[in-house]
């Protein structure tokens, strides 16, 4: 071992492995993999810059750094390889709300740009989605150096205005960063730190923002977030990549990984735990009572107060009204396709408008197991495109979707994707809306799906939908879907509600059917093409595979 454990990280560690209070898995075994690192690995740590750093809180109103944030200190700031090059160029921090991010950001930054870091022009580039959360750690400094009590003292060593600090040795800067292009141009980052990446859709901006890296010694890397509702995004990938280091022991390649959350929903009801999803929550009363209050309320109304499972517990769960399944039913579905050819299929289509999206969904059965192939198309002249923030670009370049570039997508596109699937696949049955039909009536017809055939074809009513969803709840909940990794496929289901009928009653039939989140920028028909499928599945019986050939599709 090249050195032994720092204080910082030995204190924080202890209380991991032996503290009061429980922590998330992905603590217990990030404790296990930095104990490794240190055993085999040649580090050095730099023990006085440390010092300074943490030492720095001292000019804010909390006045000292937490353990997890000492810990976080020596690692990602002092602590470096064989080569002398930082050893964890890019730290990842996933927490419940209220665990003081911004507060950390501010100190770190504050002392990245300090005379204890030799290394000129360091700049901090705080960047977010929205002026808010860029801002916030800046304001933040800047309220430390207008101390009165501290202003004379700091003044020596800062300069500042109400948007941007400045370490006068150093010459390093601390600014927000949005959106704006305008705000990104001549960065030069030594630290870019993004706050809040739950909010991000793609890498678009991560990638502007980190452009700048590189120009400096010792660029660094920080993502800070509670977790969101943007799904199949950059958090995801982070997460992702976090368990995978922890728990399958791959590589790191210089990515610290704290993740800090509840297991599953039943944990939240035992006040114990929410210390998983928090590492202050030992130090902040107030915070518990605050907890406590808003666990209250999402009892009461938890279609209301959604967001707490997420933002304070990291549970990324919607109320059942709200969503179709949790979002850990909707990842089980990332499960391999087999090869399906002479497999008997249903065909699902969707949309609202040609001129907007459309899908379609081939749906198999074998046993208990349900395997789904879908594709969708998008209209480039649609007047929605703008709002949807999905990566679709990278969808389309996957195969996921197809880009048309007309003023509509034409009804033959999709007959023609049914046509080809025909020679691969025995096609049972067409299954779509009954208001939707007429538009592609001609194109199906071609191909042999005559609406007059209703062995062939089923036009699909909202009371088909009611009469399946029991079904698709129960594959999602015995986690028996296979899509593959179908990014399209599972955005589409969190863009969609399941919501109970009471159509033309006026109570409850405990019925449910599905609708759209919002409106406009969340597109549900590729999910809703698998609910069209799945309403003609009993035609598959049980699922046994065909042994005749596939049956024929009749050619344009």
């Amino acid at each position: 071992m090249s050195c032994d454990l720092p204080r910082e990280v030995s204190e924080y560690l202890a209380l991991v492995e032996s503290g009061p209070h429980r922590v998330a898995k992905e603590q217990a075994a990030l404790a296990q993999y930095i104990r490794r690192c240190f055993e085999k690995e040649d580090l050095t740590f730099d023990s006085e810059k440390c010092g300074h750093y943490c030492g720095m809180a001292k000019y804010f109103s909390f006045r000292e750094l937490l353990p997890w944030e000492k810990f976080l200190t020596a690692l990602w700031d002092c602590t470096y390889d064989v080569a002398g090059m930082p050893r964890w160029k890019t730290l990842f921090v996933m927490v419940g709300r209220g665990a003081g991010k911004d507060a950390f950001i501010a100190v770190n930054a504050m002392a990245s740009v300090s005379p204890y870091n030799p290394i000129a022009h360091y700049d901090v580039d705080i960047c977010a989605n929205n002026e808010e959360q860029a801002m916030q750690p800046v304001l933040d400094v800047v309220e430390a150096l207008e101390n009165p009590s501290r202003e004379k003292l700091l003044k020596k060593y800062y300069y500042h205005t109400k948007e941007m600090v400045q370490g006068r040795k150093n010459k390093g800067c601390i600014k927000g960063r949005t959106n704006n292009p305008k705000g990104r141009d001549g960065m030069r980052s030594g630290k870019t730190i993004f706050n809040e990446v739950h909010a991000y859709q793609g890498y678009d901006n991560i990638k502007v923002f980190t452009t700048g890296q590189g120009k400096v010694p010792h660029p660094r890397r920080g993502i800070f977030t509670s977790n969101g509702d943007v799904n199949d995004g950059p958090l995801d990938d982070y997460l992702s990549r976090a368990r995978r280091i922890l728990f399958e022991k791959e590589a790191d390649k210089g990515f610290l990984p704290f993740v800090c959350c509840l297991e599953n929903k039943g944990q939240v009801h035992d006040e114990a735990n929410w210390y998983m999803a928090n590492p202050s929550l030992a130090y902040m009363p107030a915070l518990i009572q605050e907890i406590r209050d808003e666990y209250a309320d999402w009892c009461d109304h938890p279609e209301q107060n959604y967001d707490f499972l997420t933002k304070r517990m990291g549970l990324r769960s919607g109320f059942q009204e709200l969503s179709v399944t949790d979002y850990e039913k909707v990842l089980a579905t990332k499960k391999q396709i087999p090869d399906l050819s002479g497999w008997s299929c249903t065909a699902g289509i969707d949309y609202a408008e040609l001129s907007d999206w459309a899908a379609v969904n081939l749906h198999f059965r074998r046993g208990a197991d349900r395997y789904d192939i879908n594709h969708a198309w998008i209209c480039l002249q649609s007047k929605t495109l703008s709002r949807v923030k999905a990566p679709w670009r990278d969808w389309a370049k996957a195969g996921y979707v197809t880009a048309v570039d007309d003023v509509s997508i034409h009804p033959d596109l999709l007959a023609q994707y049914i046509s080809d699937a025909a020679k691969k696949y025995n096609v049972r049955m067409v299954a779509m809306d009954h208001f939707r039909w007429t538009l592609l009536a001609e194109s199906l017809r071609r191909i042999g799906f005559d609406a007059a055939d209703k062995t062939r074809v089923k036009r699909v009513r909202p009371s088909d939908i009611m009469q399946v969803d029991p079904v698709i709840q129960e594959c999602f909940d015995r986690e028996l879907f296979h899509w593959g990794d179908n990014p399209c496929l599972r955005w589409a289901v969190n863009n969609t509600k399941r919501k109970r009928s009471s159509r033309n009653i006026g109570f409850d039939t405990g019925n449910y059917e599905y609708a759209k989140i919002e409106g406009k920028s969340r597109k549900t028909d590729p999910f809703m093409a698998l609910v069209a499928s799945m309403c003609v599945e009993p035609v598959l019986g049980s699922g046994q595979v065909v042994t005749l050939p596939p049956v024929g599709a009749i050619m344009f």
